[in-house]
């Protein structure tokens, strides 16, 4: 039988020899190769074409929500499962907008994982039983509405553009204007018109505000 071939992409080695020593563990599984960043994940998808990708949610420079919805667009044959320790609504229904097929909780046991992977492999979509509780719990809340907004609602990060978004998080984790612009590979003066047009679209217009909003919509952690 052929293995199914994974990529593990997180950007704490420790979190990754976890899932490493999980996954040896599963019969017919092989894992092809680890990133600690989101870039990094997107160069070695294109290299090795796994078939499942284990995401993590948060990670520095491009987070994962992003490569998800980067590696579905680029390379749809690849299955992207995200791993997070929030079982939150709002972090479950922005992964699946981004594209991924599975959402996975960081302290799932052996069987869940195998379980989690082998759907998503299959082509079927995986939520972790917990974050489907919390979805459905959140749902009644607004009296089983889908059209209720939670109260205090984050605006959407959809209003942005991919590199709006790029930018967002680079400005949240306290880089300058000059180290995003060498990160990225663009002039100065384009990184500080996007972060114009940033606050612009989020009403947002000063950085403190921004680095609330990024953790609030889960483009960076809060560091607790």
């Amino acid at each position: 039988m052929t293995p199914i071939r994974v990529l593990l992409a997180d950007d704490h080695e420790l979190v990754r020899a976890g899932f490493r020593a999980l996954l040896a563990g599963l019969s017919d599984v092989e894992v092809v190769a680890e990133a600690d960043d989101g870039r990094a994940a997107l160069e070695l998808v294109a290299l090795h074409r796994p078939d499942v990708v284990l995401m993590d949610i948060s990670m520095p420079g491009l987070n994962g929500l992003e490569a998800t919805s980067r590696i579905v667009k680029e390379f749809p044959h690849t299955r992207v499962i995200i791993l997070s320790m929030h079982a939150s609504e709002d972090h479950v229904l922005l992964a699946l907008r981004k594209g991924a097929s599975g959402y996975l909780l960081k302290g799932a046991r052996r069987a869940e994982l195998d379980l989690a992977v082998r759907s998503v492999a299959r082509g079927e979509v995986y939520l972790s039983p917990v974050a489907s509780k919390h979805m459905l719990a959140e749902y009644l809340q607004r009296g089983g509405d889908p059209n209720t907004a939670p109260v205090g609602e984050t605006p959407s990060v959809e209003r942005l553009t991919a590199r709006q978004r790029e930018v967002l998080q680079l400005i949240a984790e306290g880089h300058t204007v000059k180290q995003i612009a060498q990160t990225l590979g663009i002039g100065v003066k384009t990184v500080e018109t996007h972060r114009a047009q940033i606050m612009e679209r989020l009403d947002i217009h000063e950085l403190a505000g921004l680095v609330r909003y990024a953790i609030r919509a889960g483009i960076i952690e809060s560091g607790e």
